[in-house]
């Protein structure tokens, strides 16, 4: 259990970091923020609160795809937060093109390396990453083109609506998933990742599906996880 925990507040601290390498950078918003922002624009919230509703709406999408909600859940938004603020004071600010693109990079990478050790430790993903998972259980779908997939639907209607992006935020749309695919086949990112870490195509998975989740049981899940 304890090696579990350890796996992921690692896996989740190395996820805020590489989130402040990526937006220090300069070069783009991360996708899913550019959705919030050009979300924000047109309902009259902040970007904050729209992240906060969108993330909740994910959640729900949660129930028809059969994703089941733990400890790491909650601790995502909470660990990942924490650690966004406190390694921010250690990047550099509007740094020069030759450090903000070695930053972009290496966040996008080390992105996809803490998706796979949280996921890994098997105590629930966050709400985009869940998504994620769960697309890749019901479709038989590989992780590569699932996470793929999402994060450029994601960024188009982003973009729609009136979110800004940049050449860091293409890179990281279709860079994460082959990096996230990758890191899985090491075994790191456990049972979720597996299921579609050696996959090529689409569909095609012979693996068998996760038991149906009532809307009752899986809010009973999300209590019970925020009450640890």
């Amino acid at each position: 259990m304890m090696m579990r925990l350890g796996k992921l507040f690692v896996g989740l601290w190395l996820y805020g970091t590489a989130m402040v390498a990526i937006l220090r950078a300069g070069l783009g918003n991360m996708p899913w923020d550019v959705l919030h922002q050009g979300l924000a624009e047109k309902i009259g919230l902040s970007v904050g609160m729209t992240s906060i509703v969108v993330g909740a709406l994910v959640l729900l999408a949660w129930i028809p795809i059969r994703q089941k909600p733990g400890i790491g859940t909650v601790a995502n938004v909470i660990v990942i937060g924490v650690a966004f603020d406190t390694m921010a004071p250690l990047f550099p600010e509007n740094p020069a093109l030759v450090v903000a693109v070695p930053m972009m990079l290496g966040g996008i990478v080390l992105n996809a390396f803490a998706t796979v050790l949280y996921i890994g430790a098997g105590m629930g993903p966050g709400p985009r990453d869940g998504l994620m998972t769960g697309l890749v259980a019901r479709t038989g779908g590989s992780v590569r083109v699932v996470r793929t997939t999402m994060e450029v639907l994601v960024v188009v209607v982003g973009f729609l609506l009136g979110g800004t992006l940049g050449i860091g935020t293409l890179l990281y749309a279709v860079g994460v998933g082959p990096l996230i695919q990758l890191f899985a086949k090491t075994g790191l990112g456990g049972p979720a990742l597996a299921r579609g870490a050696d996959r090529v195509g689409e569909c095609g998975s012979s693996s068998p599906e996760p038991a149906p989740v009532s809307a009752k049981a899986w809010l009973g899940r999300m209590r019970s996880a925020a009450r640890t």
